[in-house]
């Protein structure tokens, strides 16, 4: 297949594009690199550009971790911010692509990870059903993570197992303590997450402690974004606005 920076050069050697509109050498380079393609995914053709790269580089060497792992990190972003119909199929092959991340290194956390992050979005945005199917391998790939390293991605476990905790029904091993306890462990390696702040103001919520809830979610407001997690930073700023809103009333 010809990519589509050499079918560009192959129209501007036709004469088909005029050279003063051709980009700059810069320009063509991040083109083609996924991870600044990636970087930019709150544009989300960006990210689809990113995962199409990782995904003919895997297709080239299905042994290739960080492609395998990375693919399934930009199908987690897609599969949440995809047009209706798209985003279960979306995660369903996040999930492929995690897998093949731990086939090909196992002692690694991120296939692990990225493959209970997967799976959770399915459990959260596609009914009980999914849940109910995934929750067992959710949970036990994320305490791998901390096996492997606990401080992995900025307490990314804790603060999913917090999530796992929080959504999972306690017939099913649900607990709005042992919540807490994980968002807490999680904020210990990165304290102004934002992700890890509001989750714990909707574990207080649920727990009647309204107060402290509202702090948590002023937190969210008041801190910086990061740079490597600003998509991801600007939409729970945007969540915790309106559920801050929604708890004065």
């Amino acid at each position: 297949m010809i990519s589509c920076i050499l079918a560009f050069y192959i129209a501007a050697s036709a004469g088909l594009v005029a050279s003063h509109d051709l980009p700059s050498p810069v320009v063509l380079a991040q083109s083609a690199d996924p991870d600044a393609l990636y970087a930019q995914r709150g544009d989300l053709p960006s990210a689809r550009r990113a995962e199409a790269i990782w995904t003919e580089r895997l297709a080239g060497n299905p042994r290739d971790f960080e492609s395998a792992w990375k693919l399934a990190r930009a199908r987690y972003w897609i599969g949440g911010h995809a047009p209706a119909g798209e985003g279960k199929t979306t995660l369903e092959a996040g999930i492929a692509a995690a897998r093949a991340a731990i086939a090909s290194a196992p002692e690694k956390p991120e296939g692990h990870f990225w493959l209970a992050a997967n799976m959770g979005a399915l459990a959260e945005s596609f009914g009980l059903r999914q849940g109910l199917k995934y929750r067992g391998e959710i949970k036990s790939e994320l305490l791998t993570v901390l096996k492997i390293d606990p401080a992995f991605q900025a307490g990314s476990a804790d603060r999913a197992l917090g999530r796992w905790y929080f959504k999972v029904p306690g017939l099913f091993g649900g607990s709005k303590t042992k919540s807490e306890e994980h968002l807490r462990k999680s904020l210990t390696f990165s304290p102004n997450s934002t992700a890890s702040h509001f989750f714990l103001a909707e574990t207080l919520i649920e727990s009647g402690k309204r107060d402290d809830a509202r702090a948590e979610l002023q937190r969210v407001l008041d801190a910086p974004l990061d740079p490597d997690w600003t998509p991801e930073d600007r939409e729970f700023k945007d969540k915790a606005r309106k559920l801050l809103a929604s708890l004065s009333k």
